[in-house]
């Protein structure tokens, strides 16, 4: 061990030994010349959150418990931490998705869970209940509203996809990350003949392809695919996180169209316009260029929800690139449409030497009728009257 190291460590327990008998100034000020020294041992940024707590300093606890989980963002002790501050600041949606997060640590890794942890992680659990319970409760009372009018007939798919959205009953493959409609055939690659836009679209893939290939030189406005916070756990998106080996052009964004990138290409926007992509507030229509480099591999992964579909118009494929949905392997054909669900598991690779680009965008799964499309969007709605716009739920 070096001397840094050696002397990081000293004072750090001398920091420790003044945390014990509450003098929090004098243990603030040991663990912060420890991480000065040596900022990557995560307890040391814990115990600096604790003193910082015990002298009222709500933001400076804030930034420690960030500090923690970018060093190790699955410890359990962090993310607890984490929740408990969020929870004692009034910000219950930001905590309940941090406390979700540690109780799937702790599923997950039931060894990391020590007698000291359990009344915090009790806690979790009590808070994650009543928040579901608060959250069920005002989307039952909101839909009911917006069902009004409305055959009951032609929601019945729709009332078991909320039961299976808030837990109230179990879902099977597919498997989004966001909302599970109920009742809809998981199907891999969807027939040609289910949208009638297609071929409109293909017609014009010149053009898009022009709009494309003209946006590459544009890159201010192109960014990775991928911007994840860094105290997140990223699992399989570690590695393209931030990384511009998988990029995107984004022409709509969040359901609105994202400047300057539209207005410079108009043609691909007035071809989108013949689609019938879904509206969700803040969330859909999207469409975007996305660029794949090089030897690049986008691994297996779902997406949000099953009521709404992924195409993709390829408008550069070189060889060696392809689209694997569930068992269905499927190489890019230029100017071709692909239309699949994306909530069954998915990877994507470019194993060329080239760039790939492919237009990509969502459309509404074509077995919803307009009843239950009209709920889905009244669903989004609800759920950011929850929230809040800036929380905004996976659907």
């Amino acid at each position: 061990m070096s001397e840094s190291s050696n002397e990081a460590q000293g004072r750090a327990l001398d920091g420790v030994q003044w945390l014990r008998q509450r003098q929090f100034a004098a243990a603030a000020e040991c663990f912060r010349e420890s991480l000065q020294l040596d900022p990557s041992v995560t307890p040391v940024w814990l115990h600096l959150a604790m003193a910082e707590r015990g002298l009222g300093r709500r933001d400076e606890e804030g930034l420690a418990l960030t500090k923690a989980l970018e060093t190790h963002p699955f410890d359990l002790m962090a993310l607890l931490l984490k929740g408990n501050w969020l929870e004692r600041g009034g910000q219950p949606h930001a905590a309940v998705k941090v406390y979700r997060g540690a109780l799937t640590v702790a599923e997950q890794s039931p060894a990391a869970v020590s007698p000291d942890l359990q009344p915090l992680l009790d806690r979790a659990r009590r808070f994650a209940a009543t928040y579901q319970a608060d959250y069920s409760a005002f989307l039952d009372q909101q839909m009911a509203a917006a069902a009004e009018g409305l055959a009951p007939e032609e929601l019945a798919r729709f009332w078991q996809t909320l039961d299976i959205h808030l837990g109230r009953r179990q879902r099977f493959d597919p498997q989004p990350m966001g909302l599970f409609y109920a009742r809809l055939a998981p199907t891999e690659f969807f027939e040609r003949s289910r949208f009638p836009w297609i071929e409109g679209l293909e017609a014009q893939t010149a053009d898009i392809r022009a709009e494309c290939l003209a946006a590459l030189g544009d890159e201010a406005h192109i960014t990775p695919y991928l911007d994840y916070d860094p105290d997140q756990p990223l699992q399989q998106w570690a590695e393209l996180n931030r990384n511009p080996r998988w990029s995107a052009y984004h022409l709509l964004k969040d359901g609105l169209p994202l400047q300057p990138n539209a207005s410079r290409c108009p043609r691909t926007l007035a071809a989108l316009a013949a689609v019938d992509q879904p509206v969700q507030q803040g969330r859909t229509p999207v469409a975007m260029y996305s660029l794949l480099k090089p030897r690049t591999h986008i691994p297996p992964h779902v997406g949000i929800s099953n009521a709404r579909l992924v195409a993709h118009l390829p408008l550069v494929v070189p060889r060696d690139c392809a689209l694997r949905v569930g068992s269905t392997t499927h190489a890019w054909r230029p100017g071709e449409v692909c239309v699949f669900d994306d909530t069954i598991e998915h990877e994507a690779w470019n194993r060329s030497d080239e760039l790939r680009a492919v237009l990509i965008f969502d459309v509404w799964h074509p077995d919803l009728n307009e009843a239950e499309r009209r709920m889905i969007s009244a669903l989004a709605r609800a759920t950011d009257a929850f929230t809040g716009a800036a929380a905004a739920m996976p659907l």
